[in-house]
């Protein structure tokens, strides 16, 4: 019974330490340096915690396998509350051929600031739409650019920094207007 959980010790440890290896890594990439060592510091306590478990009863197989399945499933939990999280900024760009101006005035009456730039594609002049929005935002975005012009080229790219300019706030991360 013993073995058992501590196998399960060892799971439910890197079930922890996986998700905030995946958080921490997003906010060293976002630039929140505070955040992310606070993270550093506690991933570490816990995966210390649970490989110590595993060299301790090198001898119960057991272990290493509740290791590496709570690594595992430690990436899927991090990704998912990655996605939950979903912090900062995306920049959608979307080279539309037709319905441009339905689609421009409907994403600027559902609160979104857009810039129209026109480019010269393949076939002549095209407007070129220019978004940004909080990530957790981008999927409606992007229903309304299908909904307008399903034949659109879009790309979808993080920001780094955002300032200025007319940018919704959401939820937990609200831009900060100067």
């Amino acid at each position: 019974m013993e073995a058992l959980l501590t196998a399960l010790f060892i799971f439910l440890l890197r079930l922890v330490d996986v998700p905030l290896s995946t958080v921490r890594i997003v906010m060293m990439v976002r630039g929140q340096r505070r955040v992310a060592t606070l993270l550093a510091f506690f991933e570490s306590l816990v995966w210390i915690t649970a490989i110590s478990r595993v060299f301790a009863h090198l001898d119960a197989p057991l272990n290493m396998l509740a290791f590496a399945a709570g690594f595992a499933s430690g990436t899927a939990l991090g990704m998912t509350l990655e996605a939950w999280f979903a912090p900062g900024q995306v920049l959608i760009r979307a080279i539309v051929r037709e319905g441009a101006e339905a689609l421009v005035a409907d994403l600027r009456a559902e609160g979104y600031g857009v810039t129209v730039v026109h480019g010269e594609g393949r076939a002549g002049e095209v407007p070129i739409l220019f978004v940004v929005v909080p990530r957790r935002r981008a999927e409606a975005v992007l229903a309304t650019i299908r909904r307008h012009a399903p034949r659109a080229f879009v790309t979808v790219e993080g920001v780094q920094r955002a300032i200025g300019g007319h940018l919704p706030s959401v939820g937990l991360w609200p831009v900060v207007r100067r």
